[in-house]
């Protein structure tokens, strides 16, 4: 049976747009049916973006009110001339001549939904170079005015597995840099009140007068 060319991103979709069954959005994606409860859960998928089946063109609306109406339909996939992107090897990637063109329009659905990903991070995915990511970032692209923002899976780009482990380590580091954060603002806060209360007791004990000496003579009486 045919999957959908991004099942994560789609069970996505269809969780939060759907009143589908679960065992019917696993059935469609291929997914074990309890990760599709995860990704309603929250637990798993958390960041991908929801692929449209129907606007993708694995899907019809028909089909999908069908399935909506009777618990036990199964849905089926429509045929789709969507090139499947191949893992690749370790290494530059190599984007054919024909897909070039599709790469600022790639960008600028990343740029749009995934900010966490570094330059470097977009580079290695879909195969683009950083200043190819600065003119689409700031509009000076020559094409700027042409660019709409596409999925670049769907663009055969890169593979779903590829963009979700990219988004899976931007999110890691973002987090990370978060902790760091808030463990520099504590850390500062401490040294400042430590700071104040050194201040403090330095103050309070210039402020107090001296004790008496108890070896000094006593003074001498009054004649």
């Amino acid at each position: 049976m045919s999957l959908p060319l991004m099942p994560k991103a789609t069970a996505v979709w269809l969780v939060e747009n759907t009143a589908l069954s679960f065992d019917q959005i696993a059935d469609f994606t291929g997914m074990h049916e309890l990760e599709v409860q995860a990704i309603a859960d929250g637990e798993v998928a958390v960041g991908i973006v929801g692929a449209n089946p129907i606007t993708n063109g694995q899907l019809t609306q028909e089909e999908l009110d069908q399935a909506q109406a009777d618990p036990k339909f199964k849905l089926k996939m429509t045929k789709t001339d969507i090139p499947i992107p191949r893992a690749r090897a370790k290494g530059a990637r190599y984007t054919p001549v024909s897909k070039r063109q599709d790469r600022p329009d790639a960008i600028s659905w990343l740029l749009k939904h995934h900010a966490d990903l570094t330059d470097a991070q977009l580079s290695r995915l879909i195969g683009t170079t950083k200043p190819t990511i600065l003119s689409v970032r700031d509009r000076s692209h020559w094409n700027a005015a042409n660019i709409k923002p596409q999925n670049p899976v769907t663009l055969g780009l890169c593979t779903e597995a590829e963009l979700e482990k990219a988004v899976v380590i931007a999110q890691r580091r973002a987090s990370n840099a978060a902790k760091a954060k808030v463990r520099e603002a504590n850390r500062r806060e401490r040294e400042a009140k430590a700071a104040a209360a050194a201040a403090e007791a330095a103050a309070s004990a210039t402020a107090q007068p001296p004790a008496p000496d108890a070896h000094a003579p006593p003074p001498a009486a009054a004649s």
